[in-house]
């Protein structure tokens, strides 16, 4: 049986979830796809509630893509007054367990009333020290690197470095999240297998798990199966789901 120190250190320090199947979960019940959407809302709870417990360090939860602007305006609409909703009702439950709650992505494109919803929610937990929770939404991985890309260059254009400056550290720095570890585990369910733009950057080196889970029906258990999946083919561990579980009591 390893011990708790040893199973602690070699848990993902940064989870990226695709949050995939809310449409085709409510299909499957005769229901709306927004009636997914709100469904889905309680797997984030429980996905983000077993991973603070677990003390991970940073999830990243792939709410909205840059491509999702595709899907009929009604439906849209409806997930922009989801977001405002959850980040109305939740921010505070964050802020009062010490998380940290930021979005991602290029927020420019959301009306007034949701950029000041996200700024607040910011704000208020901007101090906290525990678990980063990334909400990536208007986000794509291109476009992460684009704009790091645009900001070294300006760098260039002004004198302050030269071209041959350039490493990859140099990018790195202007990415989102820069701040924190690159990805160790991508989740993704509903049983697709590819990363959709997501992160490419900071995902060169993640194990990727791919559950046949619909977003709506993941919850505390099927985290901890990825985390144990994780363990046992990253780290060679052993690592059981019971053994995780442990930790989250202790921790």
């Amino acid at each position: 049986m390893q011990n708790s120190q040893t199973l602690n250190e070699s848990l993902p320090k940064h989870i990226a979830v695709i949050m995939d199947g809310n449409g085709r979960w409510a299909k499957s019940r005769g229901k709306p796809r927004v009636f997914g959407h709100k469904r889905g809302v309680a797997a984030v709870r429980k996905t983000i509630t077993t991973a603070a417990r677990l003390h991970i360090k940073a999830i990243t939860l792939f709410a909205f893509s840059s491509e999702n602007w595709r899907r009929p305006e009604e439906e849209v609409g409806l997930l922009m007054e989801l977001f405002i909703t959850v980040l109305t009702s939740e921010v505070k439950k964050l802020h009062k367990n010490n998380l940290r709650l930021r979005v991602i992505g290029d927020k420019s494109r959301f009306n007034d009333r949701l950029q000041q919803k996200i700024a607040e929610a910011e704000e208020l937990t901007s101090e906290n020290t525990g678990m980063v929770i990334n909400i990536a939404a208007n986000y794509g991985g291109k476009w992460d690197i684009t704009q790091a890309v645009q900001k070294v260059a300006s760098r260039v254009a002004s004198g302050d470095i030269t071209p041959q400056d350039i490493e990859e550290q140099t990018i790195a720095q202007y990415l989102t999240m820069s701040d924190l570890d690159d990805v160790d585990l991508l989740i993704r369910t509903s049983g697709e297998c590819r990363i959709s733009n997501f992160m490419l950057w900071q995902m060169a080196y993640a194990e990727m798990y791919f559950t046949e889970e619909h977003w709506p029906e993941f919850n505390e258990d099927s985290l901890v199966k990825a985390i144990a999946w994780f363990m046992n083919r990253e780290r060679r561990f052993g690592c059981t789901g019971e053994q995780i579980k442990a930790l989250m009591e202790e921790n």
